[in-house]
C-alpha cells in the first residue's frame, strides 16, 4: 500500500464519517415526524437497490452476490443491524444526536470484549485495559445515579452492543463469504425484514419530507459507497482512527441544527472512550489478527 493510497483512503473516510453524520441529521428529523419504523425501511430500500445495482454491474452476476456458505449467520446479521439503526435512531429522537454518538463511540471497545467468547479470541490485558477506561467513559457520559439520568440514554448502549455482535458474526461469515455478499445479503434481507415490519406503520409524508427522504436515502447510499471506496484503498488499520471524526461532525449537526448542548460530562467521557478506542488500535497494530472496523458496511 502507497502512502497515496493510504492519503486518499484516509480522505475517503473523512468523507464518509461526513456524509453518515449529515444523514444521522436527517433521520433525527424525519423519524421526530414520522415512524421510525416507516423511515427505516424507505432507507433500507435505497440500500437494497444501491446492493442490487452493485450486483448486476459485476462480471460474475447477481447469483455470485447471492450464494452464500452461512445463511442462517446472514439472516442473524440482517437482523441484528436492522435492530441497531432503529434502536439507535429512536435515541436520537428522546436524548439527541450528540449523546447517542457519544455513547455509541463504545462500540470498538465491545467488539474487542466479545471477540473472546463469540470468536475465542485472546483478549489480553492491554485491551481489557482500554475496554475498562471506555467504559468508565461511558458512566460519566450516563451519570447512573444522578437526576439527569433516564433509561433512554441506555439506548445507544443497545445499539453498540447489537452493532458489535453484528460486526463479529460479519468477521465469521467473512472466512468463506466475500463482502460484497455480505453487503448484499444484509442490504436485501433488511430490507424484506424492514417492509414486512415497517409497512403496518405507513404514515402519509408531505411533499418537502419526501424531499428531505430522498436526499437521506441518496447521502446514505453515497455513504456506503465512500466506505467501500476507502477500505478498498488503505488499509483499514491505517484509515480507522478518522471513522471518530463522525463524533465531532455528529456534534456539530446537533449544536447548530437542533440546538443540543454538549454537556462538560458528555465531552469528557467521550474524549475517553476515544482515547482508549485509539490506544487499542494502536495496540493492535502490527498483529495478525484482523482488528474489527469502527465502521464496517452500514453505520448509523
Amino acid at each position: 500500500m502507497t502512502e497515496q493510497n493510504t492519503r486518499k483512503g484516509i480522505w475517503l473516510m473523512i468523507a464518509a464519517v461526513a456524509v453518515f453524520a449529515a444523514q444521522d441529521g436527517f433521520s433525527r428529523h424525519l423519524a421526530s415526524t414520522y415512524s421510525v419504523l416507516m423511515i427505516v425501511m424507505i432507507r433500507y430500500w435505497a440500500y437494497a437497490g444501491f446492493t442490487l445495482v452493485q450486483a448486476a454491474r459485476r462480471p460474475e452476476g447477481l447469483r455470485a452476490a447471492i450464494v452464500t456458505r452461512h445463511p442462517w449467520l446472514q439472516l442473524a446479521r440482517a437482523t441484528l443491524l436492522i435492530g441497531e439503526v432503529c434502536i439507535i435512531i429512536w435515541g436520537y429522537t428522546l436524548i439527541g444526536l450528540i449523546e447517542s454518538h457519544a455513547v455509541f463511540a463504545v462500540c470498538p471497545l465491545l467488539i474487542a470484549a466479545l471477540s473472546g467468547p463469540v470468536l475465542g479470541e485472546q483478549v489480553g490485558w492491554r485491551r481489557w485495559l482500554a475496554i475498562g477506561v471506555g467504559l468508565a467513559g461511558v458512566v460519566v457520559i450516563l451519570q447512573p445515579g444522578s437526576g439527569v439520568f433516564t433509561a433512554a440514554a441506555l439506548l445507544p448502549f443497545a445499539a453498540a452492543l447489537m452493532f458489535a455482535l453484528y460486526s463479529l458474526l460479519t468477521r465469521m461469515t467473512s472466512h468463506a463469504d466475500s463482502s460484497f455478499v455480505n453487503m448484499f445479503w444484509t442490504g436485501t434481507l433488511g430490507a424484506a425484514m424492514m417492509t414486512v415490519i415497517g409497512l403496518p406503520f405507513w404514515e402519509r409524508m408531505t411533499l418537502a419530507d419526501w424531499g428531505l427522504t430522498a436526499i437521506y436515502a441518496g447521502l446514505a447510499t453515497f455513504a456506503h459507497w465512500l466506505l467501500i471506496r476507502c477500505y478498498a484503498t488503505a488499509e483499514a488499520s491505517a484509515v480507522q482512527p478518522f471513522a471518530y471524526l463522525q463524533i465531532a461532525f455528529v456534534s456539530l449537526i446537533g449544536i447548530t441544527v437542533y440546538d443540543e448542548v454538549l454537556r462538560p460530562n458528555v465531552l469528557i467521557g467521550t474524549a475517553v472512550i476515544v482515547a482508549a478506542g485509539l490506544w487499542m488500535l494502536w495496540q493492535g497494530r502490527g498483529k495478525a489478527q484482523p482488528q474489527s472496523q469502527p465502521l464496517p458496511e452500514p453505520q448509523t
